[in-house]
């Protein structure tokens, strides 16, 4: 059978090679069809301490949750069982070949599997793929509809906490996913509305532009709900990355990856320009598995794209991040894991409404064991500090699951 699941379900298959599986293929006139899914669920214990901080710690409080570290002085556990950074998915896919074209669609949905109220199922479901593709091998693709943002998607789907929880646990519960290590290392590129070219594979040489659905900017980094400081949508945002794959005794992948989008101020009536980029590698050396990542950008935000990006007056945000990761498959296949990341934003000045600098990080040490070649049992603990100001707090995650392709 061919494989072929969402963007993030392939991400976690190329990540971890021992998740060797396949959809589920049903030929049907003229088309292909593919069937194609992730269930999961882990047990997670959250532990907080010290004071409550900002940004990625208090990020969800618009959604009436809390992350990892929001009231992080209550020095108490939280014990949840819930989905992991990947949510459940079923992925339903088509290609045809048409008049000398590739045409392809794929629909997903990713229902919530996590309760936290009595006599109440939880509401919470995504729709995180509704895109289709025209193309041919000679000259590539174009993709139309909603699917992962372009900036920063190679940073997620390097990831190891795909398969895991990495963090968010104690806040995210009852919703469709934890964080994994969005908001420590990386931004979260999103599922983003999109109109994208895809290159052919020149040799291992490829790249994708597009332009992406704008988003609206705001300074309040509590709160994603809070009133925006900036609109977008006057003009769409534009992405783009390229990548460099080779073979070999030493195989490994480079990439890098742009945004700019124009914001339009509310309280001036301007404009300004949202700029972020990064650079990431991955490689296999003696058989371990290397990652390195940083990112740097101006009103690109904390955590998710544009909060907190500007201050109360305006002014763009500088923001910086990376994250280091390396994997080892042991003789057992259980891929033992580690990592460690930073994601920062800058205060500007006396002006800024913002305490101080901003600096959350996570280390993350990991085991994945493949059960079966569809059922991946995963093991995590994920240590989050952050840094406000005066203030500083930690939460801290131990999780055990486990994970099926198919």
């Amino acid at each position: 059978m061919n494989k072929k699941l969402g963007l993030a379900v392939a991400g976690a298959l190329v990540a971890f090679s021992s998740a060797a599986n396949a959809g589920i293929t049903v030929p049907a006139g003229d088309w292909t069809l593919d069937v194609g899914g992730v269930v999961n669920a882990y047990y997670t214990a959250t532990r907080n301490s010290g004071e409550a901080t900002t940004g990625y710690a208090t990020l969800w409080a618009g959604n009436g949750q809390s992350d990892a570290l929001a009231g992080a002085g209550d020095n108490k556990t939280q014990n949840n069982i819930t989905t992991g950074l990947l949510p459940n998915y079923l992925s339903v896919s088509g290609k045809s070949r048409q008049n000398d074209l590739d045409i392809a669609f794929t629909i997903s949905i990713n229902p919530g599997a996590s309760t936290t109220a009595s006599g109440k199922q939880s509401s919470q479901q995504e729709n995180r793929q509704a895109f289709l593709t025209i193309g041919d091998a000679s000259w590539g693709s174009v993709k139309l509809g909603k699917d992962l943002g372009i900036f920063a998607s190679d940073a997620i789907l390097n990831d190891m906490t795909l398969l895991g929880v990495g963090s968010g646990a104690g806040g995210l519960a009852g919703n469709t996913t934890t964080t994994g290590r969005i908001g420590t290392g990386f931004m979260y590129a999103d599922w983003k509305s999109q109109v994208a070219y895809t290159s052919p594979n020149w040799n291992g040489l490829q790249f994708t532009a597009g332009v992406t659905q704008a988003w609206n900017a705001w300074s309040n980094i509590n709160d994603y709900d809070a009133s925006s400081v900036g609109r977008g949508g006057a003009a769409p945002a534009f992405e783009g990355k390229a990548s460099y794959a080779w073979a070999g005794n030493v195989p490994g992948k480079v990439w890098a990856s742009a945004i700019s989008q124009k914001v339009d101020q509310l309280s001036t009536g301007g404009s300004d320009r949202v700029y972020a980029w990064d650079l990431g590698a991955n490689a296999t050396v003696a058989g371990i598995n290397f990652t390195a990542y940083y990112y740097e950008g101006q009103g690109i935000g904390q955590t998710v794209q544009l909060n907190g990006g500007f201050d109360n007056n305006g002014k763009r945000r500088d923001s910086e991040g990376y994250y280091l990761q390396a994997k080892y498959t042991l003789p057992t296949a259980t891929t033992l894991g580690m990592s460690y990341g930073a994601s920062k934003l800058d205060k500007n000045g006396a002006a800024d409404d913002m305490t101080g600098n901003l600096k959350d990080s996570m280390w993350t040490v990991g085991l994945y064991h493949p059960l079966t070649k569809s059922v991946n049992l995963v093991a995590e603990y994920s240590d989050v500090h952050s840094e406000y100001g005066s203030l500083d707090a930690r939460g801290k995650t131990v999780s055990a699951g486990a994970i099926l392709f198919f």
